[in-house]
């Protein structure tokens, strides 16, 4: 983990601050469009955030927040108790939604999802890619850096009110779309969903907040061995990997504990994954929080 210091809140919408974290020792761990961080809030909660500052600033790191009223308490506590001057341990920047070079490219956000979108924008914009962005939210006032994205690309940007203007039209982008454009969309699961039905799947790239909803077969018991310490631990049908590794005393680390942010990534070196997340695991690697094991037993490099 890095420490930083809380340098600066603002609201920059309805219900969603943004935060500026400075390294408080040394310059900060670089990163590319597309990373996000784990945010450790001093009541105890992990939670992840995508960077939407400046790539080439070395000394800060800026996330957004939305406040979300049924969440487990990590927005909540970041606009009702944070306060400026405090220190923050933040992990170094993971990205599973990374910036693949194009000549062109769409890009798609819906409230909160412009946060990834912000430094891919400016990513492509400097380095000459024909560049749009079409970004919806329920009303002007609840989407954040709606100012600053007109202000900074002009006419690039699209920005779509949808309690007056309706939901954009994806079917006629697709049927528009430049065969050198990729798109890539970050939003609610109703944009994601509306995006895969409209763009080829080859083209679009997506990142989700919220894992898809899918069917597996029912769990079973198996067994993982730790490589390094030579542990073999049983991992019964209720109880997620994971979990049964930081009973046997592996503290590994986990943020979302859903596969979306790739927090708690292990080596696989013998046996066969069942891979349950929503990022797609490398080769030779699992997210324990969700995923199994389709064969008796696994051993990773712990």
């Amino acid at each position: 983990m890095q420490q930083t210091i809380l340098d600066r809140i603002d609201r920059v919408a309805d219900d969603v601050v943004s935060l500026v974290l400075r390294g408080a020792t040394a310059p900060l761990t670089p990163w590319e469009p597309g990373a996000h961080i784990d945010l450790a809030l001093p009541n105890w909660l992990t939670r992840q955030y995508s960077l939407c500052g400046d790539p080439a600033d070395r000394d800060s790191y800026r996330i957004a927040v939305r406040h979300e009223p049924l969440s487990r308490g990590g927005s909540e506590y970041v606009h009702l108790f944070l306060k400026q001057g405090r220190r923050l341990d933040v992990s170094p920047p993971r990205n599973n939604f990374p910036l693949v070079p194009a000549a062109e490219y769409l890009f798609l956000a819906g409230g909160i999802g412009i946060t990834p979108i912000v430094a891919m924008l400016r990513a492509a914009v400097e380095g000459g890619a024909a560049a749009t962005l079409v970004y919806a939210g329920r009303s002007v006032a609840a989407m954040p850096f709606a100012g600053e994205l007109r202000s900074s690309y002009g006419d690039r940007v699209r920005i779509v009110a949808t309690e007056e203007q309706g939901r954009p039209d994806f079917a006629v982008m697709a049927a528009e779309l430049s065969p050198r454009a990729l798109v890539y969309c970050c939003g609610p699961a109703s944009m994601l969903a509306a995006a895969e039905a409209a763009f080829p799947a080859e083209r679009l790239h997506a990142e989700r907040f919220q894992p898809t909803v899918r069917t597996f077969k029912p769990n079973t018991a198996f067994e993982v061995t730790c490589a390094r310490s030579g542990q073999t631990i049983q991992v019964p049908p209720d109880e997620s990997l994971l979990d049964a590794l930081n009973y046997a005393g592996h503290a590994v680390p986990a943020g979302c504990r859903e596969g979306v942010c790739g927090s708690c990534e292990i080596a696989v070196i013998d046996g066969e994954p069942e891979h349950r997340d929503d990022i797609g695991a490398p080769a030779g690697r699992l997210y324990p929080c969700v995923s199994r094991a389709l064969s008796p037993r696994l051993v990773v490099d712990l």
